[in-house]
C-alpha cells in the first residue's frame, strides 16, 4: 500500500486518485516529480549512502532536485539540527546508531518539504531503547501538522498520535475509524482477536 501511494508501485486493480485525478492519468515522469518533491518515504532499512557523510546523505537528494550544493548543504544542516543531529554532520553512518540513522532518514526526506511523510515500520529494526527517539521525532511531527502515514505495530503510539486508523489483514481492510473506534473498541472478531494479543 505505501509503494503504491508513493507512487512506486502501480496499483493492479482500482483507482488510486490525487487531488480528484486518478494517477493513471499521470505520466511516470509526472509521478517520478511528485515522489521525489512531495513525498517522503521512510523505510525498514535507513537506505544511506555509506561512504557519504550524514550531512552529504541529507543533501544530496536536494541536489538531485536542483538545488545549488552550497544551499542544498546549508539547507541539510538547518535540518540536521532540527534534529539534534548536528554534531553528526561529518560521521559515516557506520560511526551512528541505529535511532541516529533512522533520524538522518527522516531528516533527509523533510529536506525536501514533503507534503506527506510515508513510514514503513520506521522502528523494526531498532533495540527497544532506540525505539523512543524514533517514536518522539514522528510525534513532534504530527503535533507540527505534518500528514504522515504510518505502518507500526507500536499501538500505544498509533493510539496516541493517529488522527485515523486502519487496521489490515492479509491486504485487506478489516476496519478503520478513530483510534477509540479501532484499537479500544474494535467491531472486528479479527481486530479484537489482534489487539487482545498486543494490548
Amino acid at each position: 500500500l505505501l509503494n503504491i501511494l508513493g507512487f512506486l508501485d502501480h496499483p493492479t486493480s482500482g483507482q488510486y486518485f490525487l487531488n480528484q485525478t486518478p494517477t493513471s492519468h499521470f505520466s511516470s515522469r509526472r509521478l517520478a516529480k511528485l515522489r521525489s518533491q512531495k513525498i517522503g518515504i521512510i523505510f525498514q532499512e535507513y537506505n544511506l549512502i555509506p561512504t557519504l557523510t550524514v550531512l552529504e546523505n541529507v543533501a544530496l537528494p536536494l541536489i538531485y532536485a536542483g538545488v545549488s550544493h552550497t544551499k542544498a548543504i546549508i539547507k541539510a544542516s538547518e535540518t540536521l539540527k532540527n534534529f539534534d543531529l548536528q554534531t553528526k554532520e561529518y560521521y559515516y553512518p557506520y560511526q551512528l546508531s541505529g535511532g541516529q540513522k533512522q533520524r538522518v532518514a527522516i531528516a533527509r526526506a523533510l529536506a525536501m518539504d514533503p507534503k506527506v511523510m510515508l513510514f514503513d515500520e520506521p522502528t523494526s529494526a531498532l533495540d527497544p531503547e532506540l525505539v523512543g527517539e524514533v517514536l518522539t521525532v514522528m510525534q513532534n511531527l504530527a503535533q507540527a501538522g505534518m500528514t504522515m502515514v504510518v505502518v507500526t505495530h507500536e499501538v500505544g503510539f498509533a493510539r496516541e498520535v493517529a488522527d485515523h486508523v486502519v487496521f489490515m489483514d492479509r491486504g485487506t481492510v478489516v476496519e478503520e475509524g478513530t483510534p477509540e473506534q479501532v484499537i479500544i473498541s474494535p467491531q472486528s472478531p479479527r481486530t479484537r482477536e489482534f489487539f487482545s494479543k498486543v494490548l
